[in-house]
């Protein structure tokens, strides 16, 4: 999916309201275990089926947090984006994160998207996003974060 381009004044016309809902993406076995070997984070909870299938108490393995958090790039990346003669954009960090539930191997996740603030600059804007990443089937979000970007010109 291609991102919607955004103009500045329709961005902030739309403050504090949801803009946007990604793609579904799997978060199959597979993609966890590339994580695991991405991050050296080889917890049982994650890459061992037999094992949690037995002791874990979600009776299956779970994706990282932090493989649900690296999920905002293409989530924002397929939904929307600030337009205007940008040259480039970056991801300027995180003021708040959290993982309200786990993300089972074989759900599908997907972002909901609202912008909080926008600030121009005379280098560009900078946007701090509100996402929540839902679990498909799941009343409870695995991601809430506030998303700081920036968009040079």
């Amino acid at each position: 999916m291609a991102a919607r381009a955004v103009p500045v004044d329709e961005l902030r016309a739309s403050l504090g309201s949801e803009i946007a809902v990604s793609e579904w993406f799997e978060i199959g076995q597979d993609r966890i275990d590339s994580f695991a070997d991405t991050t050296e984070d080889h917890q049982w909870i994650h890459v061992d089926t037999e094992r949690a299938a037995t002791e874990s108490p979600f009776k299956t393995t779970i994706g990282h947090g932090f493989l649900s958090l690296s999920m905002l790039a293409p989530i924002m990346m397929g939904t929307i984006r600030v337009a205007g003669d940008f040259r480039h954009g970056i991801n300027y960090g995180l003021n708040r994160v959290r993982f309200p539930t786990p993300v089972p191997a074989g759900s599908r996740i997907r972002g909901h998207i609202s912008l909080k603030e926008l600030d121009e600059h005379p280098w560009g804007v900078q946007t701090v996003w509100g996402v929540t990443v839902e679990v498909e089937d799941n009343p409870k979000p695995c991601v809430v974060a506030e998303w700081v970007t920036r968009s040079y010109r």
